[in-house]
């Protein structure tokens, strides 16, 4: 068995009794795959674990494990059932855009033709000016953050590339003048 922590160590070879405890593990906790839109079910244990790795994704499973109470094969089964199931969808580091080089931010709402949600995120996923889309209500289909490194960029983003795209119908550009950033969990 094969598994992979937030960390980033691996595990090629567990013991017998390790491996017994993680297939006992899972039975417990009520292992099985969602369609990925439910909801997973989560015991309080895993809560604990997700908020730990959401506060430091490179926690070692060892130290994961005593802060929640259990044993790190228990540890080891939950985080691949969280991202088995979804609930886990990876690790990342938060940046801080201006540091980065990303000077101009901005939400751009989108109004779409209708039925063609899809098809525009399929394009966007080539854009990685675009950090975040999401589907909205209201007088807009979408809203989109987009950071890039000045305004010539953005006016790249916004007239050439997305006005272009055949789904979209209008564009509404808001800057971002000001933020608060993430809360350190």
């Amino acid at each position: 068995m094969t598994l992979v922590h937030a960390g980033g160590a691996l595990e090629d070879e567990l013991p017998a009794a390790t491996r017994q405890e993680v297939r006992m593990s899972h039975q417990m906790s009520g292992h099985h795959q969602t369609d990925g839109r439910m909801a997973a079910p989560l015991d309080e244990i895993d809560r604990n674990i997700v908020e730990l790795l959401r506060t430091d994704g490179r926690i070692s499973v060892r130290k994961l494990a005593e802060q929640v109470n259990v044993s790190r094969a228990n540890a080891y089964a939950r985080i691949e059932r969280l991202t088995t199931t979804g609930v886990i969808t990876g690790y990342h580091a938060t940046i801080d855009p201006h540091r980065y080089g990303y000077t101009v931010s901005a939400y751009l709402a989108v109004k779409l033709r209708q039925r063609s949600w899809r098809e525009f995120t399929e394009r966007l996923a080539d854009m990685p000016e675009v950090e975040h889309a999401a589907m909205v209500s209201g007088g807009y289909d979408g809203l989109l953050l987009v950071r890039t490194t000045d305004s010539d960029a953005l006016r790249d983003v916004v007239l050439d590339r997305l006005q272009a795209m055949p789904e979209v119908m209008a564009t509404h550009t808001m800057f971002i003048l000001d933020e608060l950033r993430p809360k350190q969990r």
